[in-house]
């Protein structure tokens, strides 16, 4: 398994202790910028400033404040948040298994691949087991002074944690206006089902790549070697006002093209 451990836990359930480590299975690729001073093109740093007098605040100066909904700020010190973080342990502990169909992926945050540590028949006999009976964990546990719940999951052989979002950050549908117009004819539907059809396939992520990304690299590296690069932009189309049916024709018919040369 690629990458360096960030964590180390134990799987439990009932008298099960199951030894892992923590692997990120993310990797963060976006393209990140120096900020440089146009004069001399030093790099410039971030401080913290006094908005009346504009002088810098130094750190050991600075104070945690929480505002109220009543606009009172409320000081906070270290010594208080710090007795308010959950005791360090190692325990990763499975309170249920579920239905993975039972969570939507509204409530996934971060993956994590888990790999095993010290007792690797104990980890591949619980990936087995979730495999075979195509059940998720329900996982709790604490790491770097957090804690988290997240779905313990099969991913190719291997154990996969995914955190959850707790109740408090999810929006439900249910507080959006529901949509208004008119019914749709039958034609419509028909037409929406057959594009849906049409458009049909397999989940390829290699399809998908960060444009932008690509674009800024190619730039960078065409004016380190003396270059530059010139990009077209794309030219905005002005859209005609026509029928719901019309559209849904021309998408189908569109998809039906697309599927035949691929």
């Amino acid at each position: 398994m690629a990458g360096r451990a960030i964590w180390k836990g134990v799987i439990r359930f009932g008298i099960i202790a199951v030894p892992v480590k923590f692997y990120s299975a993310i990797e963060d690729r976006k393209v990140h910028f120096r900020l440089l001073h146009q004069k001399d093109q030093t790099p410039v740093s971030q401080k913290m400033v006094n908005p009346i007098t504009g002088e810098p605040v130094p750190y050991e100066e600075i104070r945690r404040g929480y505002e109220t909904e009543e606009g009172d700020i409320i000081l906070l010190e270290d010594e208080e948040l710090q007795s308010l973080e959950p005791e360090a342990s190692r325990d990763i502990e499975i309170t249920r298994f579920i239905d993975p169909d039972r969570i939507n992926h509204q409530w996934y945050e971060r993956p994590y691949h888990i790999g095993p540590d010290t007792n690797p028949e104990s980890y591949f006999a619980l990936a087995k087991a979730l495999e075979i009976k195509q059940l998720e964990g329900l996982a709790r546990w604490r790491m770097r002074k957090k804690s988290f719940i997240g779905a313990l999951r099969v991913e190719n052989g291997y154990l996969q944690v995914i955190t959850l979002r707790y109740a408090g950050e999810i929006v439900s549908a249910s507080e959006l206006p529901r949509p208004a117009g008119r019914p749709m004819e039958k034609q419509e539907i028909r037409m929406a089902e057959q594009l849906v059809r049409a458009l049909g396939g397999k989940f390829d992520p290699a399809l998908f790549k960060d444009e932008y990304r690509s674009r800024v690299l190619e730039l960078v590296e065409a004016k380190a070697r003396g270059g530059t690069v010139k990009f077209e932009k794309a030219e905005k189309k002005v859209r005609k006002v026509v029928s719901l049916r019309d559209l849904l024709k021309k998408s189908v018919q569109l998809a039906e093209e697309e599927r035949k040369i691929a």
